[in-house]
């Protein structure tokens, strides 16, 4: 009998050691490959597992492994990208707002194991964040967990827990109070600088702001005021109210006709000026981007090739030529044609002030300018998208020339001689009978 109780010994022994072996890795905390953190690790749920690395969650969610069976309802990558407020990710991501981004971690960790399938009852569950989540199924056989849909129920499953992947983040109410109170808090606390009050010149009285532009409308102040300073320029520039919105892209519409006229032909030193010898491209884009709008007589390259060296040698002469042939309204060749043929001459502002071009209607055409000085409308609507007008012309247009002094006329100033008193007057009548009235100076 002695060696058949030895051999049930030895039996037992052999059947408790690896019981005893895994009792023992449980509660040590170690986890192996096949454990739904590291599923988690590796799985498409990437910005899920990131936020749990910043938040210091690993050692956490390893402990509670090793006690229980967890279930992971894990929002897809798109919510958290770019469903999520951005200002809330912010927030989250503040250090010293660790607190309620595990918080929100943890609310979406049940320490039980809960297998999802069309005919789920309706249940609540304790959350690692101490919060109660519902989690129901509808008619359609859709199963939602709080207000979140799950769009892939058992996505991973392994022995210590399983993951869900939902369509939106669950965010706890206390986190959601923190974040109100936070941002509430920032906004009665930062002072926004603010320049001091302006005073009008003209009433001596403090100037009162403008009424808020609605998107899209047009500025309120002329684009004299928009232009950077200049040679016989508005010297103090001043933004319109639709420059800070950005609803135009002024830049793109300069660059977009620029490449038109090179691909339309015959206008590339138009384009070489407004690019590479002055700064025009930039500020016609600027001013394009606050809503103004602009309507460009470009001259074609025969024109520009007569201009001579003296009229290009002066500062700020390119500048001031283009100045003149940048209309500050929108018109196209008909809208041009139908205002000459009515009014016969049509007088249009110039961005070089105070100076204005003159059209009228010449040979079923517009002409622009006076005498030989004059061009005509040579290549209409060469580039037209509602915000930029470009009309091609066959020569380059000077303003009139200002009268010199030796032309201005001369004022003639009479002289008039002093009035004399009564009493004097009648003197002298009285001197003048006798012949005595030449003696004295003042009766002549």
């Amino acid at each position: 009998m002695a060696p058949f109780f030895t051999f049930l010994f030895l039996l037992s022994t052999l059947h408790l050691t690896p019981t005893l072996q895994q009792t023992t890795v449980s509660h040590s905390g170690q986890i192996n490959s096949n454990s739904v953190l590291v599923a988690l690790l590796d799985s498409h749920y990437t910005e899920l597992a990131e936020l749990v690395e910043k938040a210091l969650l690993l050692q956490t969610l390893e402990d509670a492994v090793g006690k229980n069976n967890i279930t992971i309802f894990a929002p897809k990558n798109e919510a958290l990208e770019r469903d999520l407020d951005p200002e809330f990710k912010r927030f989250l991501l503040e250090p010293g707002n660790l607190r309620s981004l595990q918080t929100l971690l943890l609310y979406h960790i049940v320490p039980t194991r809960i297998k999802l399938n069309s005919t789920t009852e309706s249940t609540h569950h304790h959350t690692l964040a101490q919060d109660r989540v519902e989690l129901n199924s509808q008619e359609s056989g859709s199963v939602f967990i709080s207000t979140a849909k799950v769009i892939h129920p058992n996505a991973v499953d392994r022995p210590d827990g399983v993951i869900h992947g939902i369509e939106r983040l669950l965010i706890p109410r206390s986190v959601q109070q923190d974040f109100n109170n936070r941002r509430n808090l920032q906004s009665i606390s930062a002072v926004k600088p603010e320049g001091a009050p302006e005073v009008d010149p003209r009433t001596n009285r403090l100037k009162k702001p403008a009424p808020p532009a609605k998107p899209g409308s047009p500025p309120a102040l002329p684009i004299y005021y928009a232009m950077a300073p200049g040679p016989s320029l508005a010297p103090a520039p001043a933004p319109g109210p639709g420059g800070p919105h950005h609803h135009f892209n002024g830049m793109r519409q300069v660059k977009d006709f620029i490449q038109t006229l090179l691909q339309y032909g015959g206008y590339n030193e138009m384009a070489d000026i407004l690019v590479n010898l002055t700064s025009l491209a930039t500020e016609m884009g600027r001013l394009v981007s606050e809503g103004y709008v602009l309507t460009v007589l470009a001259p074609n390259d025969e024109a520009m090739a007569k201009l001579t060296t003296d009229q290009l040698s002066e500062p700020g002469a390119p500048e001031q030529i283009i100045y003149y042939h940048l209309i500050p309204e929108y018109q196209t060749e008909e809208s041009m044609y139908n205002a000459v043929r009515r009014f016969g001459k049509v007088s249009y502002d110039t961005l070089r002030l105070p100076h204005k071009v003159v059209a009228q209607e010449a040979d079923g055409s517009v002409k622009f300018g006076h005498g030989e000085g004059s061009a005509y409308l040579f290549d209409p609507d060469i580039y037209t998208d509602g915000r930029i007008s470009v009309q091609g012309v066959d020569a380059v247009l000077f303003p009139p020339e200002e009268k010199t002094q030796d032309e201005k006329k001369t004022i003639k100033v009479a002289t008039v001689k002093p009035r004399r008193g009564k009493l004097l007057e009648v003197a002298c009548r009285m001197l003048g009978a006798v012949g005595q009235d030449s003696h004295f100076s003042k009766c002549q």
